[in-house]
């Protein structure tokens, strides 16, 4: 499958951080778990709201505080991370971080840029200059239509419709132009000739040649609801089944570090965690289930579990490795950006934090562990906009340095643990429902 953000040191940003972390956070002995999830939360929602772009109001693609940068990229922005990040910032919003009516004014800012930028049949491009909304190409022929990334962004903006519909005049507004951009997108164009499979890029200049059909498992599930969802382009059953579920073939029972698992992991026995991320910011995995996977809850939690049984036995003899020091994910590497996994092939001694943080909902004991044990490490992989992304203490690496789409997931899940907040907001949908009785989802309330 494609890897994501495999360009390593790509932007050059301006000094940026004007909002400090709370001062009053505590020690690392004596802080409570919600006064601990709050600070990691606060100072990751910094990544999105002091840190955006300031004309787009968009996320960055990635922020280097060490400084050290190739030139021209400084106002790159990304629509998947910022589709995580307009979570984060709509969390802080409910959280009081910022005002009501301040988060209004942004969301309103990245509404009217997102209503302008270059899109594609509706569909949004992987990146944007941020001061004029032109597409910057992602590779030669990544330089339009990226179905996956918007699935990521238009995740966010529904549970943002949710948020506003029933609000003021303004708020009631704010929603309805949202729900304009979502019937926009052109989901169904993306079966390239009305195949029963989506495809992942269309390009102005080189059309189809990217080539790739998304076929499951992987990060995307979210993109084939929404594609069924849509009341205007939406997608038949057929091609949630025949294309992603590929006529069942989804189904692959099988252990992996003596945890089972039902679905079938693209190229792998177990994924990268941001698999187990994505699609479920919005979407709430709790009890949901369809005829390939029982329970996509516990399913996640198993691939969570099996990522740390991994790192326990820590095959390779990595130093840090351990009950309190795990997660494997995409992210930058000591080898350039890497999507890390729980097999040896894919293992570099290198731990994303994203990657136990943003599996709190899986498992809250496990992953709280890992947050103590970071924050105890304070300075080293601790920053104003929350963790960096990832540090390997075999190779005594430590760069401070974020993306976006790494820090987005640590401040949505947080908050899905905390309240449900995003969760409730995106399941809430009217479309929502109705695309996921198309595809045949139901939820388990047991």
């Amino acid at each position: 499958m494609k890897l994501k953000y495999s360009f390593l040191l790509l932007l050059l940003l301006p000094a940026l951080t004007q909002c400090k972390a709370p001062k009053a956070e505590g020690n690392a002995q004596t802080i409570s778990d919600e006064a601990l999830l709050d600070t990691i939360e606060r100072r990751t929602f910094n990544y999105f709201w002091d840190g955006a772009e300031p004309n787009s109001g968009l996320a960055r693609e990635r922020v280097h505080m060490d400084g050290i940068y190739p030139e021209n990229d400084q106002n790159v922005v990304t629509s998947g991370g910022s589709g995580f990040g307009i979570m984060a910032v709509l969390a802080g919003i409910d959280r009081g971080y910022v005002t009501r009516s301040e988060g209004l004014a942004r969301m309103e800012r990245i509404v009217s840029f997102l209503e302008r930028a270059d899109r594609f049949n509706g569909v949004y491009p992987h990146w944007w200059y941020g001061d004029t909304g032109k597409v910057k190409p992602f590779g030669q022929k990544d330089n339009g239509g990226d179905l996956v990334e918007t699935a990521f962004l238009m995740q966010a903006l529904l549970c943002v419709h949710q948020y506003y519909v029933n609000g003021s005049e303004q708020e009631k507004a704010l929603a309805a132009r949202i729900d304009k951009l979502w019937r926009e997108v052109n989901w169904n164009f993306h079966r390239k000739d009305g195949q029963n499979v989506l495809y992942w890029h269309w390009s102005p200049e080189y059309g189809w040649e990217m080539n790739f059909p998304v076929r499951g498992y992987n990060e995307c599930l979210i993109m084939y609801v929404l594609a069924a969802a849509s009341p205007t382009h939406g997608i038949p059953a057929e091609a949630y089944h025949e294309g992603w579920a590929e006529k069942g073939a989804i189904v692959s029972p099988h252990q992996v570090e003596g945890l089972p698992l039902q679905l079938r992991y693209q190229g792998t026995e177990a994924g990268p965690l941001f698999w187990a991320h994505y699609s479920f910011l919005g979407l709430n995995p709790t009890g949901l289930q369809d005829k390939y996977c029982t329970n996509y809850f516990d399913e996640m939690r198993n691939l969570t579990l099996i990522n740390r049984a991994y790192c326990v036995r820590n095959p390779k003899q990595y130093k840090g490795y351990g009950a309190d020091c795990w997660g494997l994910t995409a992210s930058y590497s000591v080898v350039g950006y890497a999507a890390h996994a729980p097999n040896e092939a894919s293992d570099h001694g290198v731990i994303s934090p994203t990657a136990a943080l943003s599996s709190i909902v899986y498992t809250p004991e496990e992953s709280m562990q890992v947050m103590r044990y970071l924050y105890n490490m304070r300075d080293k992989v601790l920053g104003d906009y929350g963790f960096y992304d990832a540090f390997c203490e075999s190779e005594d690496w430590y760069p401070q340095r974020y993306l976006a789409i790494d820090q987005g997931p640590i401040a949505v899940m947080i908050e899905n643990y905390r309240s449900g907040l995003l969760w409730k907001l995106f399941m809430s949908h009217p479309d929502v429902q109705k695309g996921l009785e198309k595809l045949g989802f139901t939820v388990n309330k047991d």
